[in-house]
């Protein structure tokens, strides 16, 4: 069974609409990029000072362009194997992806890091560097593993979302990032080994499925609780 052919049955593709609609919904794998969002906004309300909301939604739209949109728009380009969602999406539609991705996430962030945030150019830096290292595989794949997924779609945006409340970085903030990291490689190891019983049994990865859904939904399920609390200003 084809790879592609396979992913269109994943529980997070849309059943309805054109094939090249649900492919391109598929491959923002939306449970997983709402974790890494939900890891920036939580990040974000950890701050503890004045809540900047319009920071909040900047630090969401550049994490959902970045890496929902243009990190799984090079995974497709640069995946060593065969390309998870086949050859629905021509390479130059991939790289308009890319690139459109990139422009609105560094535009907003550039705004922000030269007004407010500098403290924010690092993590640009980083994150802009796991991009292209992750997913093109490069330096025979030397940072496309579980550990540098996890700090680059854990860590990483948690401590973005800090600093860009606060421009500053605390011990305490470099301490809770490794909850994100653990999250995320859990996540990630859940996953591979997901991909493969979904392509060679798939009546054997229900269960994992299973455990694939919990790990996304309960992440975005308290982000959104934490997020409306903050917004109302519940405190306990």
């Amino acid at each position: 069974m084809k790879e592609h052919v396979t992913r269109l049955n994943e529980w997070y593709v849309p059943k309805f609409g054109p094939e090249k609609f649900r492919i391109f919904v598929g491959m923002l794998f939306l449970p997983y990029t709402g974790m890494c969002i939900s890891f920036s906004i939580i990040g974000s309300l950890l701050s503890p000072g004045t809540i900047y909301w319009d920071r909040i939604v900047a630090i969401i739209l550049i994490y959902f362009t970045a890496l929902g949109i243009s990190a799984h728009a090079a995974d497709s380009i640069g995946s060593k194997k065969n390309k998870p969602w086949g050859n629905y999406f021509s390479n130059l539609e991939l790289l308009i992806l890319i690139i459109s991705g990139l422009v609105i996430a560094y535009g907003i962030g550039i705004y922000y890091i030269i007004f407010f945030v500098p403290l924010l150019l690092p993590i640009a830096i980083l994150e802009g560097f796991f991009l292209f290292a992750y997913n093109y595989e490069l330096w025979n794949g030397f940072f496309h593993n579980n550990m540098w997924f996890a700090i680059s779609w854990g860590s990483l945006p948690f401590l973005a979302g800090y600093i860009m409340q606060t421009n500053s970085l605390s011990y305490t903030a470099l301490l809770i990032s490794a909850v994100p990291f653990l999250i995320s490689y859990t996540e990630i190891k859940l996953s591979r080994k997901y991909k493969v019983l979904k392509q060679t049994h798939p009546s054997e990865s229900k269960s994992m499925e299973l455990r694939l859904k919990i790990i996304s939904t309960s992440t975005i399920i308290f982000t959104v609780a934490f997020l409306i609390l903050k917004a109302l200003q519940i405190t306990f």
